[in-house]
This record gives C-alpha cells, structure tokens and sequence, in this order.
C-alpha cells in the first residue's frame, strides 16, 4: 500500500476535513479525496462517513488509524536518523511561537540560523493559541509560563523578568513616580490574564507593595502593548525580551527599575517544547541548541506541555 497514502488519510483523520490537508500540501482536495479512497479500496472498509458538511471516522476507521499512527511516526523516524547519520541537517522544521514573541524575539535569530544550516527550511506558525503539536505536525513550539504535564518534552529556554515601562514624554508629563503608590496617578496598560489586569506585585529586599490595576487599556498581545507604551498613552508591564531593544534606543523608560514587579503567580519563563521521541531528528536539535545557546538563561529540562 502506498506509504504516502496512509500519511494522507492520518492527517485527513486529524485535521477533520480534505482542504485543509490539500492546502498544507498545496495539492488539490480531489488528490487527498483519491488518497484516501485508495486506502479503503484496498482494505474494502471506509474510513470516514461523508455528508457534504462533515468528515467523521467511522469506527473501523478510528481503530485502523490508531494502529497505524505510531508506525507511521517510526517510519518517519527511521528515515531521518539514516538521512542524518549520511547527509547531516536538511529538511523543513515547523516551529510555532506566540505572536509576539515570534516577532520580536524569534524572528530576528532566525536569518543567522538559515546561514548555519542552509540546508534546512523554517515554516514559523505565530499564534496566541496553544496548537496541538501531534495534529498540525509541528516539529518544535516556543511556550510561556508554567506548563501542564504530558508526553512532550520541554527544556527552559529562558527565564523572564518583567518591567514597568513608558515612553519618556509621558512620564514628564505626569506625576513623578517615586514608590509603588505613585501608579495609582498613572494610566495603566494591561493584559486581560488573571494577575496582570487586577493586581502588581512589586518587591525591593523585604519590602512588598501591592498594586490594585484600574486599566486605561487591555489587550492581549504584548507587542501592541508596547506599542501604545511608545506613543505614550502610559505605563505597561511587560516582559524583558519584548521592552530591552526599545529601552536601549530610548523609546521606552523604565520605572521603579530597583523593584522586582510581576502580574502573574505562574512561572515566568520561555520553554521549547517538542513531541517525545527515542529519536529526535538532527533538524529540530540543531534549532534546539542554537536557541540554547543564543538564550541569556541557563537551560534545564523536564516534560511538559
């Protein structure tokens, strides 16, 4: 039975629907359609019940696709390992961060990585949603704050501090900020996460200050944040990664800088995270060290989602 077809019919069973398989494939949804009539004319069962708004499995579907899911995944395996023990790092690696921290963070160390291993191609899928790894084939995903046990792997990238920042015309316009208490004159830009857009946490050696957060603005992306902090519409607490550049070319300030500040319980940190394998492909370890290397924290490991 062609190899290719049973790939075709597993993403088929995952994705829930012929088009979005031809589009990652950039083929046409009637070639996924003879793909997978091909594999049920071949064993005489069908796989999935149509109707012209929905593709399900049928039972003897959902069991054949089960069985031949892991095989698949192993042979896929045994390929890289003998490409890569004869012809090194090639292929394409799809990776996924969140918006903002694919575009300020990842995006800029990614031309230097292409020039080390020309060889290898990138698909950087940047989303605010936690993607399923195994469903959309994504070989490695950059995640924030504490995560959930389960079968994939993490290692810690890099540990984030976070800073109160605004731009330098709105804070000589304003009051002066001095302590804690002072930010309460002030217009606040948030998140909508728990922590973030009620309540600052604000330590200095063994004094604690408590800040109750009455938002200007809320939005839930980071580098939009930093955006309205640059034009001045007031102070924000971001992450160090997103704010460092804008604070070094002056656009940014930041305040209260011998305070630590946090909005959120979670662990503040940045992880890679990919699927666990007995063999991981040298393609995603080369990403995987050079993120390492290029990250200001040292790096540890754990499993994790």
């Amino acid at each position: 039975m062609n190899n290719d077809a049973l790939k075709i019919l597993l993403e088929v069973f995952r994705a829930g629907n012929f088009v979005t398989v031809a589009e990652d494939r950039g083929i046409a949804p009637s070639s996924v359609s003879r793909a997978v009539a091909s594999v049920e004319a071949h064993l005489g069962v069908r796989m999935f019940h149509r109707t012209t708004r929905k593709l399900s499995p049928t039972e003897a579907g959902a069991n054949y696709i089960a069985r031949i899911a892991p095989l698949l995944e192993e042979f896929d395996a045994a390929r890289d390992e003998a490409i890569d023990l004869t012809q090194g790092p090639k292929g394409t690696l799809r990776v996924t961060a969140s918006n903002s921290f694919g575009q300020i963070a990842l995006a800029p160390l990614l031309p230097k990585f292409c020039e080390a291993f020309p060889n290898i191609s990138i698909e950087l899928i940047l989303s605010d949603r936690q993607i399923d790894l195994v469903e959309e084939r994504i070989d490695l995903a950059l995640r924030h704050g504490t995560l959930k046990d389960s079968a994939l792997i993490s290692r810690k990238l890099m540990s984030v501090d976070y800073k109160l920042v605004a731009s330098p015309d709105y804070l000589n316009s304003g009051h002066l900020i001095r302590s804690p208490g002072d930010l309460k004159h002030h217009n606040l830009l948030t998140f909508p996460f728990e922590g973030f857009r009620d309540h600052w946490v604000l330590t200095k050696d063994t004094e604690t200050a408590h800040i109750d957060v009455s938002p200007k603005l809320v939005v839930s992306n980071a580098a939009a944040l930093m955006q309205l902090a640059m034009e001045g519409a007031g102070i924000t607490l971001l992450a160090d990664w997103t704010v460092e550049r804008a604070i070094e070319q002056n656009h940014l300030v930041e305040i209260l800088p011998d305070w630590s500040v946090s909005g959120s319980p979670s662990d503040a940190a940045i992880w890679i995270v990919y699927q666990s394998r007995t063999f991981i492909p040298s393609k995603t370890r080369a990403l995987i060290d050079f993120l390492s290397k290029t990250a200001p924290q040292p790096v540890g490991s754990g499993s994790a989602q």
